[in-house]
Parts: C-alpha cells; sequence; structure tokens
C-alpha cells in the first residue's frame, strides 16, 4: 500500500491539491490494497480522484465504466492535461474507427495508459474480454453505479452484466462503485448486483449547504421570470434545464433577445456545436446553458451560481444531481424550479408504453418529486431524508437556505389526525400506498378499495372533515418524521414504525404545515407573479385614476386595466405609450386606448419623487408568437369553431383560450359571439352579461362560486373574452 505521505505529494504532483477533500483519502488507500470499496459522494465532491490518482500511481491498467461518450471524453481530457502523454488516458467505444483502435491497443499492451474509459456495452464483446485477459489490470471502477439498479432513476440493463464480465477476465480485480445520487435501497442493489458484500462503504453527507432551494408556480410567463431572475444575475454563470429541446431553442432565442449571452445544448444538435456551446460555457464564453439533462455530467465547473429547472424533473435523483452542479466551490448556488400539474401529467404519459414493473418504479419515482415540490417544511431535510440521511440546520442561517424555511407556513396541532392515519394504516394491514390510505380516510372508493372491501370498514371516511391535500400533507410529514416508512419493493407501500405505534399510546403533540397547493395557481398566459416588490403609493394613485376612467367609460374597473397590470406599472414605471404597450397584459391597443392619462400619472409620480427607474425589467418578445396569433385572429373573423381551431394546432380548449386571452387581455378585439351563442341560450348571456359588469374581479373562482358550479371554467373564460372584447376594448 501507498504510504499516506507519498499520497499527498502524488495528489500535489499529479493534480496540484495540497490535501484530500472529505473521505478522499481513505478510499484510496483502501482501493490501493486491492480492496472492494463502495463510494457515496455528492456532485461536486470529488468522486472522479477517488479512481483517478491510484490509477496513475498503480500497476496496470484501470478499467473506467462509465454511461455517457461525452463524459469519457471530458475526463479522458482532464487526464491528459495532467501528462505529457496523451496515451495516459483513453476512450474505447463505438465513436473509434479501426485505426484510432489499433493505437488504443498498443499503448495498453505497452502499459502507457493508465486509465481505459469503457462503455458497458463495449466491455461485453467477446473479442474485447479476450484482449482484456491479456493486459494488466489494476482495477475496475464503475461511475454513475446507481445505473446497476432498476429501482434508480437511471437504469441500464448492460449495467447489471457487469459482475459477469469481471468474472470472464478473471484477474481478481478489485472493484470501487462511486455514485452521487443513491437511495438506501438502490445502494443494496448495488453492492448485492456486483457481489462486494465485502466492500467498505465510504458515504458522504448528501447536504450541500451553499444551495438554496425553490419552487415556484409555473405559468405560461414562465419564460419571462427566467428572464428577469437572469438579469438580476447579470454576469454570473448558469444553467436552465428543460425536458425538450423545443422549449431549449424556444427559450435560449428568448434570453438572447434581452440580452442574455446564452446558447443551447441538447442530442439533436450536431457534435461539434454541443462541444463548441460546452466549451464556451466553460470558458465563460457564455454566461448561460439552455440544455436537456444530456448537459452537465462530469462538467466539473465550480462557480455555476444558478441552476433553473424550466420543467420539474422525473426524480429527486435527477434534481439533486443536476441542482449539484451550482456552488461547487462552495459560493453561491441558487436553485430555482417551476413546477405545475401539466408538466407532472406529460412526464405521466411518456410513462405509459414502457412495461409495467418500469411504470410502477417511475411512477413512484415522479411522486415523491411532486411531494418535494409540494411540501411546505424544510426541502434541505426532505432531501436527506430521502437519501437515507437525517438532517438538523447547524445555524440559523442554513437553517433559512430555502423558501420553505425563509418564509415559513404556520404550524398548527395535528396529534389526534395524526393517531386517525396511524389506526387507518394499521387496520388496512399496511398494504396500501399513499392514494389509497388518503382515499379510505376521506371515504372514496376505487377498484382496489372495493377488492379489499375497505369501504365496509368502519374506519372508513374516518377523516372525511378534512381535505384529501389535508391528508396528503400530513402523511409526507408523518414520513420524513418517521412514523412510517415507505417498501420501496412494493413501488410504495406504507408501513408503520415502532415510532408510530409507541405515538397511539402515549397523548404526543404533532405539529404540521399544509402543503402548497399549486390547483389555485393560474397558468393563464396573462398573468404572472411580478418579481421585485411594486410602488404601493403609486399602485393606489393608479387603482384611484383606474377607477375614474373607468366610470367615465362605463365600464368595470377591470376592464381598463386589471390589477396585474396595475401592479406590472408600480414596478416598471411606463413613461411612453411605447414603454406602456410592452406592460404585463396591455399591448398596443389598450395602450392607446387608455394609456395616456397612466402614463402622464406616472411621469409626474417620477418626476416629483426622483425614482430611477428600472430599464432592465423591460422583457423584449421573440415575436415568436406572432404567426399563432395572426392566425387566431384571422380564424375568429372567419367564424371557425373553437374546438377546430384548438385541433389544428395540436392544442386543448384550456390552452387555446390561454392564447385568446393574450390578445383580448393586450387590447385587440376577437368577435366571438358566433360560437358564445353555441353554448350559451339568451337567459345566460343576460345573466352573465349583467354579472361581469356589475363584478368589481374578473375573477373565474369566484365567478365559479358565485354560479354554484352551473358554468364550467373554460365557458366562463370564453364569455369573459366576449365581455372585454366588446365593454374594454
Amino acid at each position: 500500500m501507498e504510504d499516506p505521505t507519498d499520497l499527498k505529494s502524488s495528489l500535489k504532483f499529479f493534480f496540484g491539491f495540497s490535501s484530500f477533500k472529505d473521505h478522499q483519502e481513505p478510499i484510496i488507500e483502501n482501493l490501493l490494497s486491492k480492496k472492494n470499496t463502495f463510494v457515496i459522494m455528492p456532485t461536486g465532491g470529488g468522486k472522479s480522484l477517488c479512481y483517478q490518482l491510484p490509477a496513475i500511481i498503480s500497476e496496470g491498467t484501470a478499467l473506467v465504466v462509465s454511461p455517457l461518450i461525452a463524459l469519457m471524453k471530458n475526463q479522458v481530457d482532464a487526464i491528459r492535461g495532467i501528462s505529457t502523454n496523451n496515451g495516459i488516458a483513453h476512450v474505447l467505444n463505438s465513436s473509434l474507427n479501426k485505426t484510432d483502435t489499433k493505437r488504443v491497443k498498443a499503448d495498453l499492451v505497452s502499459g502507457t495508459t493508465k486509465l481505459l474509459y469503457v462503455a458497458p456495452e463495449s466491455l461485453a464483446k467477446k473479442d474485447t474480454i479476450e484482449f482484456f485477459k491479456k493486459i494488466r489490470i489494476s482495477f475496475l471502477a464503475i461511475d454513475e453505479a446507481h445505473c446497476i439498479s432498476e429501482w434508480g432513476h437511471d437504469f441500464r440493463p448492460e449495467y447489471r452484466n457487469l459482475r459477469l464480465i469481471i468474472n470472464q477476465i478473471d484477474q481478481r480485480i478489485p472493484i470501487i462503485a462511486l455514485t452521487a445520487t443513491a437511495t438506501p435501497k438502490v445502494q443494496d442493489d448495488i453492492i448485492k448486483n456486483l457481489k462486494i458484500t465485502d466492500a467498505k462503504v465510504f458515504k458522504s453527507s448528501f447536504n450541500r449547504p451553499n444551495l438554496y432551494y425553490e419552487v415556484r408556480t409555473k405559468t405560461s410567463q414562465v419564460d419571462i421570470e427566467i428572464i428577469k431572475f437572469i438579469k438580476s444575475n447579470n454576469g454570473k454563470s448558469g444553467i436552465v434545464y428543460c425536458l425538450a429541446r423545443k422549449s431549449v431553442e424556444e427559450l435560449t432565442e428568448a434570453l438572447k433577445v434581452n440580452g442574455i449571452n446564452a446558447l443551447p445544448y441538447h442530442a439533436g444538435l450536431d457534435s461539434k456545436t454541443r462541444a463548441r456551446n460546452q466549451d464556451m460555457f466553460l470558458n465563460e464564453d457564455c454566461n448561460v446553458i439552455v440544455a436537456t439533462i444530456a448537459f452537465g455530467m462530469g462538467i466539473d465547473k465550480p462557480d455555476v451560481r444558478f441552476v433553473i429547472h424550466h420543467d420539474i424533473p422525473k426524480s429527486i435523483e435527477s434534481y439533486y444531481q443536476e441542482t449539484g452542479r451550482a456552488g461547487r466551490d462552495g459560493g453561491e448556488g441558487y436553485c430555482l424550479a417551476f413546477y405545475s400539474h401539466k408538466d407532472i401529467e406529460k412526464l405521466e404519459k411518456f410513462m405509459s408504453g414502457k412495461p409495467i414493473a418500469e411504470q410502477e418504479v417511475g411512477f413512484a419515482l415522479l411522486n415523491d418529486m411532486v411531494a418535494y415540490a409540494e411540501t411546505s417544511i424544510s426541502r434541505r431535510k426532505f432531501i436527506l431524508h430521502y437519501f437515507g440521511e437525517k438532517y438538523s440546520a447547524k445555524n440559523e442561517n442554513e437553517a433559512k437556505m430555502d423558501d420553505n424555511m425563509r418564509f415559513p407556513k404556520p404550524k398548527k396541532e395535528a396529534g389526534n389526525e395524526l393517531r386517525s392515519l396511524i389506526k387507518v394504516v394499521s387496520e388496512t394491514k399496511e398494504k396500501y400506498k399513499l392514494k389509497e390510505i388518503v382515499k379510505t380516510l376521506v371515504g372514496e372508493k376505487n377498484a382496489l378499495i372495493l377488492s379489499h372491501k375497505t369501504n365496509e370498514k368502519s374506519f372508513f371516511g374516518l377523516g372525511k372533515d378534512k381535505s384529501t391535500r389535508f391528508w396528503t400533507a400530513l402523511l409526507r410529514q408523518a414520513l420524513i418524521s418517521g412514523f412510517f416508512k415507505k417498501e420501496i419493493e412494493t413501488y410504495g407501500v406504507i408501513k408503520l414504525t415502532a415510532k408510530a405505534l409507541e405515538f397511539q399510546e402515549n397523548t404526543i403533540s404533532f405539529m404540521m404545515t399544509e402543503d402548497h397547493n399549486y390547483d389555485n395557481a393560474t397558468s393563464n398566459s396573462f398573468i404572472s407573479k411580478v418579481q421585485g416588490v411594486s410602488d404601493k403609493v403609486l399602485m393606489n394613485l393608479l387603482k384611484a385614476l383606474r377607477k375614474v376612467v373607468a366610470d367615465e367609460s362605463d365600464v368595470p374597473p377591470y376592464a381598463v386595466f386589471q390589477d396585474y397590470s396595475l401592479e406590472d406599472m408600480a414596478l416598471k414605471y411606463p413613461i411612453n405609450i411605447k414603454e406602456m404597450a410592452n406592460i404585463n397584459g396591455v399591448g398596443e391597443g389598450k395602450a392607446k386606448r387608455y394609456g395616456k392619462k397612466f402614463v402622464d400619472l406616472i411621469n409626474n409620480y417620477v418626476e416629483e419623487n426622483n425614482i430611477t427607474r428600472p430599464d432592465d425589467l423591460i422583457i423584449k418578445s421573440t415575436g415568436a408568437n406572432s404567426a399563432l396569433k395572426l392566425y387566431l385572429i384571422q380564424s375568429v373573423d372567419r367564424k371557425l369553431a373553437l374546438d377546430d381551431i384548438a385541433a389544428a394546432k395540436g392544442m386543448n380548449m384550456s390552452i387555446l383560450i390561454n392564447e385568446m386571452e393574450t390578445i383580448v387581455f393586450s387590447g385587440t378585439k376577437l368577435d366571438i359571439n358566433y360560437w358564445i351563442e353555441e353554448i350559451f341560450d339568451d337567459d345566460q348571456i343576460d345573466e352573465l352579461m349583467e354579472y361581469f359588469m356589475n363584478t368589481e374581479s374578473d375573477d373565474i373562482s369566484i365567478a365559479i362560486e358565485e354560479f354554484e358550479d352551473n358554468y364550467e371554467e373554460d365557458d366562463l373564460r370564453l364569455f369573459r373574452l366576449k365581455f372585454i372584447s366588446e365593454v374594454g376594448n
């Protein structure tokens, strides 16, 4: 075994570091002692060095199994950078031609190569196995070892054959398996599959104390929110993740139009473009990369200051891995995710064609991601619990490093409700997942509940005085508090713990907070949270002026400008008609019709109060939607059926109404009377006209309540369009 002093001198000589991080030194010592080693270390913790250094100072060649060609290339480039001989590290995969393969094998035979990066598919080839029998192998390193487990977020079947391949090579080589994202179940699966039950396990904390976690409601104004966030972090490096290539391209263009130095990265780009864009980001020739999940594995850029998820990821493992690319240097790292139920529905549809077992795992992972997004407890505590780690904040600053802890919801006593929850789990013989437990509590039947005749039991409907949302939140928080555990093998069946049984026998308090409710979060394109703080004094002046203008025009105040438009004015201070047209929900039509009095008031207010206007808050459009806008206006003019218009553009009716609202609420008229007369009779039209003329708010949820659910939400939104087109525009 290498002497520790020699290890440190080797570290300094090859990598330039004076000391090891965390468990790196004992990991390397264990591997150099020819012992099997299992490393669980978070992204940015220095996993690669745990096999790179021992490979360089050992006799023979280390085989490194890696899932991605791009990841292999980056690692090889990094190792070659510390040596005068390019042969020190090679890749052996399908990307090589015959000449390249011959050169790699020559370097292996001569003993020049210390690290050989290989894909599991290449390793499995018979001629490759025969070749490896002829060379000296120092050890096998399995990077991204979670790919072995079918219970993980990135299962790759070919990884499960690695043990068989090692046996065929027949050199009794030690194994080091490494992962940044493994739940306790996945960790067990890796050890069993590789048959390394004797492995020494090195587990670092998953906590990244410098990262700040936030989840926001995702509306169709998400691109504007992202632009505002990046502009408020001007000059900083960041990554924005999107699930679809189309979203990557569209968002990149929107960022560029708004003066942000951004580049795209996704599998649809050719390899040269991807490599160039990645290098420009690493070399700080661009500030922001907008990417699919293909970007970032193995990328060691220490000063990424923010990671934004335009779409919620498929699993907590993916989320943790991707957010982990922020703040690797220990500095600022802001992790912002946008969440909507519609994104979850899309992800569920993607899984529908997969084998049943794979679907079950996928849904279980996705449900945990939903629970994370909706939770109102510490997000850091939630993540660490997921990875099997208990957490308590070291200090007040660390405790407030997420949105839920910085802006906490009030806690309420729920001891009796928790006892009811424990009773139902116990009485149903611990055979249900969260969904069925909650349904049993509120008294809702489904096929599974009927098959077990749970609906006939005395405890069925025990908690019907509380909502589904309440019981879901309580069960999620009780899981994290250790009263229940999820059985992974049965895809999330809830089991009682000793703590739950003890709780039943004693009168103990349990405090909970209700989850965030995203059902009430509108996805309408004309609404977004205005980021920043609007001027309250100016807001009151604008409301007073709006009332005067509305009375003069004999229309309700919201038909002039809606509240969110006034809030935007009180944030941006538009002082001419052109700037007014850029205000959220105004547009050229309304700016010309009502804008002059408002810009005059704002102009005077700005001058009298010596206000510096934030010019950077004016968001420019790419114009990408202008063709759609023209198509909708022309189609409505031709009196085409709205469901036909929606179908022609691949939309559902709700999304079509979103687009129409964008047009009408910006001051353009749309005459949809032909459609209104199809869905409402004369009495209903009179009733709704009177309601919208006299109500102080055009909030559709208030209208639904007022009419006691007699009208569908989309129908009321369509009538509001007719009303504002005729009265407000």
